[in-house]
């Protein structure tokens, strides 16, 4: 199975699976956009043997691109790994302290952010389309980590995955003012001539509003891999068919 694995040490291990044309659905991970349930059910069977885990240990949400966010516990342990009307409803950032449970997050251009508090051992994922940008889950996940959670923003770590690259990404002038009205977007938008489009690096968007939280830059690391470009990539905007990656984080247990 073909992945990125980002961070693999005694403490967590973190990645995204990748597309590939020698799995079912060439490796698709999300039971909401396929062709058949069984063969996502192998491929997350493939990707939790591989982390020495099973499919149950597993954590998904109902993603809505929404701003909310959840507190994982162990009760919510195998919700949505096998089933979509299990999954954490309404959803799209996790976030636990439990050692061995698998947080998920399903991508197909949407900017996935996977991170980790070094002293405390909270590990989260994000799903931040530019709908969840425009809301801030990002910043606001994090101010949430700050003031409820006690978490110092200096003992976070940030990973954020392979998404749509700021060439490919192309919007009109309503999502254009969305973006602007943030206030600090405008440095990582541009307008195309030719096209009457503007393009946004969503990615740097989501990274400034990590250090708007107080995360030092040099704590957030981007793969800039870009999900309609590369081969390795799904990509909603290329193909309404697409399939999705799988961008997960585990805190490993004793």
């Amino acid at each position: 199975m073909k992945l990125t694995s980002n961070v693999n040490n005694e403490k967590l291990i973190a990645g995204t699976t990748l597309k590939d044309e020698t799995e079912h659905e060439h490796n698709n991970m999300a039971l909401h956009a396929c062709l058949n349930s069984a063969h996502v059910l192998e491929n997350r069977k493939k990707l939790a043997a591989s982390l020495n885990r099973e499919l149950d240990d597993f954590v998904c949400a109902d993603q809505t691109h929404s701003s909310n966010f959840h507190r994982v516990t162990l009760a919510d342990k195998g919700r949505g790994a096998s089933h979509t009307d299990t999954a954490i409803a309404d959803t799209d950032a996790l976030y636990t302290y439990e050692p061995n449970l698998v947080l998920c997050s399903f991508t197909a251009d949407c900017v996935p952010v996977l991170f980790y508090n070094e002293v405390n051992g909270l590990v989260g994922v994000i799903h931040s389309g530019w709908q969840g940008t425009v809301k801030e889950i990002t910043l606001k996940l994090f101010q949430h980590l700050k003031q409820v959670e006690h978490c110092n923003p200096s003992d976070l770590h940030v990973q954020i995955g392979m998404a749509l690259s700021q060439e490919k990404f192309e919007v009109d002038g309503d999502v254009h003012e969305k973006l602007k009205d943030l206030g600090y977007a405008d440095e990582f938008i541009y307008y195309n001539d030719q096209t009457h489009k503007y393009h946004i690096d969503n990615q740097k968007v989501v990274k400034k509003q990590c250090e708007l939280a107080g995360i030092p830059a040099e704590q957030i690391t981007i793969d800039r891999t870009c999900t309609y470009l590369s081969p390795d990539g799904f990509s909603y905007r290329q193909d309404k068919q697409s399939g999705r990656h799988l961008s997960f984080i585990m805190k490993k247990g004793d």
